[in-house]
Order: C-alpha cells, then structure tokens, then sequence
C-alpha cells in the first residue's frame, strides 16, 4: 500500500476515533526483535548532556514600538536541544535569533519541549504555553514523533494527539509549523532490516502528521534525515556523542530548514506561498503532498484550499551567528514546568 494511502488510513482514524491502526506489523516485529536488542545496545552509547534552558530574549538589539514575537517550542529532545550544552546551539534559541534577524524585532522564546515525550505529552505541553492567556504564543514549532515509532504507540492515537494539539493552539491564535517525525533510518548503529523498516515507519508517520497538522491549519517540514543529504553523509559530525541526538551542526541544518516555514507563517516574506516550478513546487491532494514531503527532507506543506495542498521547497535561511538568551521578567521557566529529564528509564532520549 503506498505512503499516501496508509497515511490517510492514519489521519481518518485519528479524526473519527478508528481503532489502533500501527506501523509495525507483528509478523515483522518478531523477525527483527534481535536486532532491535542490538540497536539499542549501541544506540545512546554515549552521555547525552542535559539540554541546557534557553528560555529568554532574543535580537535585543532590535528596538522600537513594536511588541516582541512570542515564539513556543514543544515536543521531545530533538526540541529541547538534547545532546548540545550550550543554550544558542538548541533549535529554539537558532530559530528565535533568526526570527529575531528577519522580522528585525525581539522574540521571546518559551521551550516547553521534554526528553522522552510521546505525542500524549502534547496536551500537558500547550497547557503550559496556553496558561496566561496575556502571553499566547505568536507561533509554535512542534517536533515530535520518534519516540512514538520507538515506542510503538499506535499511530492513530499519536497523529490524533498531534492534531489536537494543534487545533488547540491555532483556536488561541498561534500560527504553528510542525516538524514531522524524522527518519529513523539514518541512525549509524541500525542495520538491515531494520533500517529499511525504521525509514518505512517513520516517513508513514510523518505523512500521517503531516495530513492532521494541515488540516488543523497548520504546516508542516518533513525532518526526514535531518534535513539534507550530509546528515547521512557526515554521522559522525551531524550526530551527538550519543550516536542518536543531533550535534550543534544537526541542529543548525534542521533550524535553517524550519526557519523559512516559521517566517513565512508570520506573513514575514513577501510572495512566500507562491509556487516556484523551477524548485518542483506544486498544488496536491494532500494525502500526495504529505506522501511526496516525507520522502524529501525539508519540503513545507501547506493547506490551500481543501482538498489541496501546497507543497514547497523553501531556500533554506542562513542562520545569524549563535546568541545566548537574555532573561527578562516574562521570560523564564515558569514555576510550574516539569523539569528536562527522560521519563522513559533506559530508553534513548530524543
């Protein structure tokens, strides 16, 4: 059955309550049981740094009447920056310095995003950015969905968490941009066949994601491979000491994908829905869209008018040099955030 077809099996049931449609069949989870136990003895080898808060203000030096952009991070580690030590090398602090570089205004940056989060994590997550109603978020970023394929949550439930979370977060005003499941696949100590079956799973997924997140008015970048063919080409370089978590150069590659998605949500670019046909953009059912997203890394789909989508190949933003946040009395943890650990004892964190 093709991606598009399964993937639209997936959202129809998250939407109408179907039952536990999965992405691994049982016959094949026992054929690769031995080498699932392998992969995560050597997966996560290595010590994965707490990630560091980077919770703060961004492009003070951009001053004037207007207010600052409020910028919400949700999700798992990929999210919360595991892997890195440093606050300007997370995702959340790159993408709100570019934000910051490109609308030539402050952001405020609120991560919320926790290790080891399932997409059942999502509900506590926006009832934290959505608790003062004074500072709702302008935009979101949701990264999630490894640890759904690892975890093997029924897809369903994890593309119905995702859309509710969503459509929560668009009711309260916030423009969103998810970052879809990325390719399991592309991590150094899986083999085959479990290679091919984690890339299977995880494009199927970020399909399904990607169908429930436009439909809710959102849009999505496929994280795929982490976004460009030197992830799998450089590991070594692109992947944290753990062998599983992105290094500072991953996550600067997958913020330079999101960051023209993120713009462009905030109407910063002009022209930007435009389709250009030199780049094979075009207008889709979207079940095709989110099909063809998932299997290029960095493609943007965007809800036009239903039963359509527009799928993009957006030029990826330069990053402006790395930035540490700046605290200010609305910015901050907030007394009530859980703390950054995993929740899954013995599990890789992502």
């Amino acid at each position: 059955m093709s991606t598009a077809r399964v993937a639209r099996r997936i959202a129809a049931g998250a939407a109408y309550g179907g039952g536990g449609i999965g992405l691994l069949g049982a016959a094949a989870v026992g054929v690769l049981l031995a080498e699932v136990q392998l992969a995560k003895r050597q997966v996560g080898g290595g010590i994965a740094p707490v990630p560091p808060s980077a919770d703060g203000r961004y492009g003070v030096a951009f001053t004037g009447p207007a207010e600052p952009l409020r910028l919400g991070l949700l999700g798992d580690s990929t999210a919360a920056g595991q892997g890195v030590r440093r606050a300007g090398q997370t995702p959340g602090a790159l993408l709100a310095s570019g934000l910051a570089a490109v609308s030539e205004r402050p952001v405020d940056l609120r991560n919320v995003a926790l290790p080891g989060a399932r997409s059942d994590d999502l509900e506590r997550q926006v009832s934290l950015l959505l608790a003062d109603p004074s500072r709702t978020p302008d935009v979101c970023v949701i990264m999630i969905g490894a640890n759904d394929v690892t975890h093997r949550m029924p897809a369903t439930q994890s593309v119905r968490c995702l859309t509710t979370a969503v459509r929560r977060l668009r009711t309260a005003g916030a423009e969103v941009v998810v970052g879809t499941c990325p390719d399991l696949g592309t991590i150094e100590p899986v083999y085959q066949p479990l290679r091919w079956l984690a890339r299977r799973v995880s494009r199927q997924l970020a399909a399904a994601q990607t169908i429930g997140a436009v439909e809710q008015g959102g849009r999505t970048v496929s994280l795929g491979d982490l976004l460009g063919p030197e992830f799998a080409e450089n590991p070594r370089e692109l992947f944290g000491p753990d062998n599983y978590h992105p290094s500072a150069e991953g996550y600067a590659t997958a913020a330079m994908a999101v960051l023209p998605t993120l713009c462009a949500a905030l109407g910063l670019w002009p022209e930007s829905d435009r389709l250009d046909g030199t780049r094979r953009e075009n207008m889709l059912p979207v079940a095709k869209a989110a099909s063809q997203a998932a299997k290029e890394a960095g493609t943007e789909v965007t809800g036009a008018r239903a039963p359509w989508a527009l799928l993009k190949h957006r030029r990826r933003r330069r990053l402006p040099a790395a930035t540490e946040p700046h605290p200010h009395p609305e910015a901050g943890a907030e007394a009530g955030d859980a703390p950054r650990t995993d929740h899954h004892s013995g599990e890789p964190r992502r």
